[in-house]
């Protein structure tokens, strides 16, 4: 069939009809594991209610206790137990204790004034107090050290605090191999060589591996309409055989997890991550039977599955340019879409660029996003507050850097547990008043044996009286303290005395940056501080793409704190959008990645085809 789609990036197979590939020996035998692998598997792992687990588990108790977790008068985490009351994260502590009389609310942990690490005080005010997430962060990281133990040779990306990619393509090729070994050598009599395809895969019990999505919707949504009639859609292919050592895989893991740390899991198993993530909240929350079972779509059911969905809820789809597409088109479901994709080719590519393209494939269940798993080294910490009260008195200010400074101190010492020679180069004080222009002032952080709150309080306070100088007054509205140029000392260095020896003179130059680097934004890193769960408190972050401080527009930052980190999250997630549509743009003619000191002599450019709907006004 003719594709629909002209121009440089075409579509040459029509609606869905690459779900049944022919799967041939040179595949299975391949040690080159791609994204585009027939036989490609990957899985979303989501941690059920995390926050509400990790204080269930802190306290020791039953998992059928309704337990929320509060910062201030607001809820942000709200057990599945709760829930059954009708608790949500929109209601309010008062509100919620009325739907739940027998309701356990705890405070999230917080740092203080004199105290070195968070605790679970009874006087919390955010006038005094700054929240603490560290808990969250370290039981997050045992669960992801657990995937990438159980799986030496998968990837494992930490996607968020609470949730993890794992491409299982390689482990379940290695198991493929080993239980059916006729796979690994190509027949005398095959007719192509290794290009013929392999023989009938055997049959596939279902039992105990998790809800399989089904073909038809006709099908029900009970465990044995679910597994029944796959003859009737073709039978079993050789992906779905890989999916299914996926699902057991994956239900060892989760098993484990549950047994050493306490925690449940959700999770979709398909063909990759875009509908590895849509999959795994099918049939959330699990029921306490069923907890450990996982969500598995097959190639088979995807048409189906996705036709009916609001397609302006699919990332990227959202935003102006899914109201665009709304508006355009009058429609609403990814079916109906589809089908204008596949009608109106011409007109969208005229409308909405050559790289309207990737809106197809996405419409179809193509994802060719490589699962990446995070290095844990990083190169920044942040612990910033925003002040609901300003300080106007530049000795206040003393206070709120012993609190920054605790959780710099915590979070440091965390890391150097399994990175004995990290250390930063660079101390960072940033302040903010309202959204004018930000100031900040950095300086070396000296090498000391034992890192503790004094000394980097000590450090910060230099800063602080450089920022402020003379002044009587001030008005200061927000507080960063950072660590930057965290580094390991290099492998044949004995000591990490050793690193700032060899590293002096880079060191300096470090400090030399241009100017418009000196006002440092949110620097703390994804993988150790995910958007919408370490900003809770700010008001900004620095983009690591543009350089340039994004923050809240005026207004937007009143309110509680969850709305405010609501509304960064989405501006977060619409600047990453603006983004990923700018590497679209530029995907023909190259790298999308464009060096600082040629991108800052380029005039600016006005953004073509669907860059134009993620653009910033």
């Amino acid at each position: 069939m003719n594709s629909p789609w002209k121009g440089k990036a075409k579509a040459t197979n029509q609606d869905y009809d690459d779900l049944r590939p022919t799967i041939t020996y040179r595949h299975i035998l391949s040690n080159n594991l791609g994204v585009r692998d027939p036989l490609r598997v990957v899985a979303l792992c989501d941690s059920d209610a995390f926050y509400a687990a990790c204080e269930r588990v802190r306290l020791e108790l039953d998992s059928s206790v309704p337990i929320v977790v509060q910062q201030w008068e607001s809820l942000i985490a709200v057990s599945y137990p709760a829930r059954e009351f009708g608790i949500s994260r929109m209601d309010k502590i008062k509100d919620a204790k009325k739907k739940c009389p027998n309701l356990l609310a705890v405070h999230v942990a917080t740092y203080k004034e004199g105290e070195k690490e968070p605790g679970y005080w009874e006087d919390v005010n955010t006038r005094t107090h700054k929240v603490s997430l560290d808990l969250y962060r370290r039981e997050s990281n045992k669960i992801i050290t657990m995937f990438k133990e159980a799986l030496p040779t998968g990837e494992v990306e930490k996607a968020s605090i609470d949730e993890a990619f794992i491409d299982f393509t390689r482990p379940v090729r290695e198991k493929l191999l080993e239980r059916y070994p006729y796979l690994s050598q190509v027949p005398a009599d095959a007719p192509n060589g290794t290009d013929s395809p392999l023989p009938p895969p055997p049959p596939i019990n279902w039992d105990g591996l998790g809800s399989v999505i089904p073909v038809s919707p006709s099908e029900g949504t009970d465990g044995a309409s679910e597994h029944s009639n796959f003859e009737a859609d073709g039978g079993m292919t050789w992906h779905d055989v890989a999916l299914s050592i996926a699902a057991e895989l994956m239900r060892k893991i989760r098993e484990d997890i549950h047994s050493k740390l306490g925690y449940t899991t959700s999770a979709g198993i398909a063909r990759n991550k875009f509908l590895a993530k849509l999959c795994a909240s099918y049939k959330k929350p699990n029921s306490q039977v069923s907890f450990l079972l996982s969500t598995i779509l097959r190639n088979d059911a995807i048409p189906n599955y996705l036709r009916p969905l609001a397609f302006q809820k699919i990332r990227f789809l959202g935003g102006k340019l899914g109201d665009a597409l709304a508006k355009e088109y009058d429609v609403s479901t990814v079916g109906d879409l589809l089908s204008t994709c596949s009608c109106m080719a011409d007109e969208m590519q005229s409308k909405f660029g050559e790289n309207a393209l990737w809106v197809y494939e996405f419409l179809r269940g193509i994802d060719r996003t490589e699962v990446k798993e995070k290095s844990a080294m990083f190169k920044s910490m942040l612990a910033s507050k925003n002040l609901p009260k300003p300080i106007t008195r530049p000795a206040d200010g003393h206070q709120w850097i012993r609190v920054l400074a605790a959780e710099l101190a915590l979070r440091l010492n965390d890391a150097r547990e399994s990175m004995p020679t990290l250390w930063p180069k660079t101390i960072v004080l940033h302040t903010c008043k309202g959204y004018e222009i930000s100031r900040s002032k950095q300086a070396t952080f000296p090498f000391v044996r034992d890192v503790t709150v004094d000394v980097i309080a000590t450090a910060a306070d230099k800063l602080w009286k450089e920022l402020t100088g003379d002044a009587k007054t001030v008005n200061i509205t927000s507080v960063q303290l950072a660590f930057t140029g965290l580094e390991k000392a290099e492998m044949g260095q004995k000591s990490i005395e050793g690193f700032f020896t060899t590293r002096d003179t880079q060191q300096q130059q470090s400090l030399k940056r241009p100017r418009e680097e000196d006002d440092l934004g949110s620097v703390e890193d994804s993988s150790q501080n995910p958007p919408g769960l370490s900003d809770v408190e700010a008001v900004s972050f620095k983009c690591t793409r543009c350089r340039k401080t994004i923050a809240l527009r005026e207004g937007q930052a009143t309110g509680g704190p969850i709305e405010v980190a609501q509304r960064l999250t989405a501006l977060r997630s619409e600047h990453d959008d603006f983004h990923f549509a700018q590497d679209l743009e530029n995907s023909d003619g190259g790298s999308a990645l464009v060096s600082r000191s040629s991108s800052s002599k380029r005039k600016k450019v006005e953004p073509k085809g669907i860059a134009k709907f993620f653009t910033k006004k």
